[in-house]
């Protein structure tokens, strides 16, 4: 498995240890994993959530009152060799 992949594994199964359950999607330049957060969590499974999605590219919280929380964390399958070769345009 690609060193993305193992990455990607290794947050969804630490975000399922804390509780929460989690998805994984393949994309064409990354894999995203996301973990429907619970109305409440503890201070310390928050340092811990924290902590695992600290090993993503990018991560964020998506809040509406229809879904509830959702964490979602990025993982790129291949690293930029230059830069930022998306540009300013290039945005999730």
């Amino acid at each position: 498995m690609p060193a993305w992949g193992v990455s990607a594994a290794a947050i969804a199964a630490r975000l399922s240890a804390v509780g929460l359950p989690t998805r994984v999607e393949e994309h064409d330049r990354y894999t995203s994993v996301e973990a429907e957060l619970p109305e409440s969590l503890s201070a310390e499974s928050w340092r811990e959530v924290l902590e695992v999605v600290a090993e993503a590219d990018r991560f964020g919280l998506l809040a509406t009152s229809l879904n509830g929380r959702t964490l979602w964390a990025v993982v790129h399958k291949a690293v930029p060799t230059t830069g930022d070769v998306g540009g300013p345009s290039h945005q999730r």
